[in-house]
């Protein structure tokens, strides 16, 4: 299946290629006119008009094999087998639980200095910027 897949692949970018090889080769509607008036853009490689006809079925040819290997990529894409759950559920990282709150009465400052709390592990990551500075 994924060899299968990367052919699909290849063939869609080799027609993309070829697509946009195809639309700059052309040219526009404007350039027929100048050729109707004398000037040489008439004497080009496929003929007078052979080039419009040449060119344009050779661009749609490969605009429908670009969206043929566009749906079939789409198609198998979507055939992977069912996970439980979401993406976000996959990857969803417990939190460390919040630090208690003092209680209101706690949270009243006085003149009194507070008893100190039970000690706190400090944390073993990197410290904040300011307790990074050195000091003298």
């Amino acid at each position: 299946m994924n060899v299968f897949l990367t052919l699909v692949l290849a063939v869609q970018m080799l027609s993309a290629l070829g697509m946009i090889a195809m639309i700059l080769i052309q040219h526009g509607k404007g350039a027929d006119m100048g050729a109707a008036f004398g000037s040489g853009g008439s004497g080009s490689l496929f003929g007078a008009s052979g080039s419009a006809n040449f060119l344009s079925r050779s661009t749609a040819v490969l605009a429908a094999v670009f969206f043929a290997c566009t749906l079939l990529l789409a198609y198998f894409g979507n055939l992977r087998p069912a996970s439980s759950g979401s993406v976000l559920e996959r990857g969803a990282v417990t939190a460390p639980a919040p630090a208690p709150v003092a209680s209101g009465a706690q949270q009243i400052p006085s003149g009194v200095a507070p008893a100190p709390a039970a000690a706190v592990p400090a944390p073993a990551s990197a410290a904040s910027g300011a307790a990074q500075i050195p000091t003298k």
